[in-house]
């Protein structure tokens, strides 16, 4: 919003409106919150710092500056619930510095310690309990439009890759053609006349779609022993990019630390801790299945001596529980679900996991998961709630010679 300077000067001229406020210094903290805030809950907007009311800039200097870029992270992290994710940029115009906060339309609705805001004109006021209501269930906290084929604020076509795109749409076909095709498939969506990117388009499509939907990645640790434990961590990973190559690196990841044992009976016999393919179902479950609504949290993955620990952010789909997993199949990313099923494997990987596609989408995955894990360790995983949070344990098998 706001793009140039010229777009810039021309705002500081007309004056403040439902699009953009000037302040001279740095707000309170929680008014700050609460303007911020607000421009999130109506269209998006932009507030200027080192301008007066009037549209005269005063300018910062430069230790200012960088504090108050530094406060306004800091509020959109600590003071503004859910976490908001906004864009600063330090700028220059008439050889004065000022610093422009682009507070993007957002996902959610969202509340500070005083309260729910909307931008309204030229300022900010309290919204109704009504308007609220109104406003809770238009946004995703109803998941009334599921969550991957909302628009994802300020994105546009040229954020898919069109390498990655065009393997789920005909290729050879001219930009508008192209362009309709994007939006049948819901990887871009209409949003207030405007054509964005959609959660699952840029979680597909895109290499940075983790700078727009915060930690959509997966974080994989290896240890030493059996614990948590900094001095026993021997190796960190975080796999970014679209989630196809997310589940290919982690598998991947896996397969370095998945210790193999071996005796010489009649033959070599050799046994790996995990089933590879266990695992790939594993980290295709959750992926799929995650809620990408969650900003403050990850998948994670844990290899300890002794077990896999995969922890999966979000509650079980609508009704769904642990003990009805293996029986029954519910999906809270249907388009993701969709996506992946048209998105072939390598022949490497095909022949490893015994499948064509990311996703078969049969109902397979916890079984396969239960019956070879335990056909190798002769321990049951185990899926377990805890919070707002799944947790699957897969036992790691034991040596060969420990068994001699």
């Amino acid at each position: 919003m706001f793009d140039t300077l010229d777009d810039i000067i021309e705002k500081l001229y007309l004056g403040e409106d439902s699009t953009i406020e000037f302040k001279s210094q740095l707000p309170h903290t929680k008014s700050l919150a609460d303007e911020i805030a607000a421009f999130a809950n109506a269209k998006g907007g932009v507030i200027l710092i080192g301008v007066d009311d009037n549209g005269l800039i005063i300018g910062l200097d430069i230790k200012n500056l960088v504090q108050y870029e530094k406060s306004v992270v800091e509020i959109c992290q600590d003071k503004i619930e859910p976490t908001l994710p906004v864009f600063t940029e330090k700028l220059v115009i008439d050889n004065q510095n000022i610093l422009k906060i682009e507070i993007p339309h957002s996902f959610f609705v969202h509340k500070t310690s005083n309260g729910y805001f909307i931008r309204q004109g030229s300022s900010k006021r309290e919204i109704p309990t009504e308007q609220l209501a109104r406003l809770l269930q238009s946004r995703s906290q109803a998941r009334i439009i599921s969550f991957d084929e909302q628009a994802v604020p300020n994105t546009h076509k040229n954020d898919l890759r069109k390498d990655l795109y065009q393997q789920f749409i005909t290729t050879g076909l001219s930009d508008e053609e192209t362009e309709d095709l994007l939006l049948k498939r819901r990887l871009l969506v209409t949003d207030q006349g405007k054509r964005r990117a959609s959660v699952a388009g840029m979680l597909m499509c895109s290499n940075q779609a983790d700078a727009s939907i915060y930690n959509s990645f997966i974080c994989a640790v290896y240890y030493r022993g059996t614990v948590k434990d900094a001095n026993y961590q021997i190796d960190a990973k975080d796999f970014k990019g679209p989630l196809n190559q997310q589940i290919v690196d982690t598998l991947k990841f896996v397969e370095k630390y998945n210790a193999v044992s071996a005796r010489k009976e009649i033959g070599r016999l050799e046994r790996p801790q995990y089933a590879m393919r266990a695992i790939f179902e594993a980290v295709v479950n959750a992926v799929v299945h995650r809620d990408y609504s969650k900003y403050g949290s990850k998948i994670r993955l844990f290899m300890f001596a002794d077990r896999l620990e995969l922890y999966s952010p979000g509650a079980l789909a609508n009704t769904l529980t642990v003990n009805d997993l293996l029986y029954n199949q519910m999906t809270r990313n249907e388009l993701l679900a969709r996506l992946l099923s048209e998105t072939s494997l390598s022949e490497n990987m095909e022949m490893q996991v015994n499948r064509k596609h990311f996703l078969e989408r049969r109902g397979e995955g916890v079984g396969i998961i239960l019956n070879e894990s335990e056909q190798l360790s002769g321990q049951t995983p185990v899926y377990e709630m805890l919070g707002e949070e799944l947790r699957l344990t897969i036992y790691a098998a034991k040596s060969l010679q420990e068994n001699q």
